[in-house]
């Protein structure tokens, strides 16, 4: 059975998959924040590349906030599971309530985590990680959003998903890259051993580290 030690150690493993892109001009690296972040700055830091977050927020099922009923990501992207949305009898007013509750959220992120203007990535090949992949709404708006700024290759990055959805995925981006795809697969925190919850200082601090890196 597949064992991640940790979100870093989990990059350093990503990263030996991206070799490829390694010290590239033309190469940027974006996390899924929180949980991507740590996962991100190891890519980043093996790759010799820049490192920036793109904002998104899972929208959880009402009471079943884990469920992901859809995915909101900056510069207005929403994507929602119709079918789950009917299947679970969520009403549009509980939809529109967690679509707002989610845009305040990224605006927090956006002011708290920003110490300048996001990375460009019009023309760029981005690599979008995130510390695994589950049901890909959150991948899937980020992917959207990568395209309405101009993206020109998306490839996606993870170190465990669902293969389902792995595949899925593969619709919005020129390459999935999941270095383990268990079955059956739960849910990502099952294959960490070290799972914790990411606070914001520490999105802040590898943010930094990663900008130093860069800039000097």
């Amino acid at each position: 059975m597949v064992r991640l030690e940790n979100r870093r150690a989990a990059g350093r493993e990503l990263a030996t998959r991206l070799e490829r892109y390694a010290g590239r001009d033309d190469t940027v690296v974006l996390a899924l924040p929180r949980g991507g972040v740590p996962v991100a700055f190891e890519v980043a830091r093996a790759l010799d590349t820049p490192l920036d977050v793109l904002l998104v927020r899972k929208l959880g099922v009402p009471g079943r906030e884990e469920l992901a009923m859809g995915a909101i990501a900056a510069g207005g992207v929403t994507v929602l599971s119709e079918d789950l949305i009917r299947e679970l009898g969520i009403t549009q007013r509980e939809v529109s309530a967690a679509i707002l509750r989610g845009q305040e959220e990224l605006d927090r992120r956006e002011h708290s985590y920003r110490a300048g203007p996001p990375l460009p990535v019009r023309g760029k090949t981005v690599l979008l990680v995130d510390d695994g992949l589950a049901t890909g709404s959150t991948m899937h708006a980020a992917a959207i959003a990568l395209r309405r700024l101009g993206a020109a290759r998306i490839v996606i990055a993870v170190p465990v998903g669902a293969r389902e959805h792995c595949d899925v995925l593969r619709d919005c981006a020129e390459e999935v890259v999941c270095a383990h795809a268990p079955a059956p697969f739960v849910g990502v925190g099952e294959w960490y051993d070290d799972f914790a919850q990411i606070e914001d200082d520490e999105v802040r601090a590898l943010l930094s580290a990663a900008r130093v890196r860069v800039h000097g």
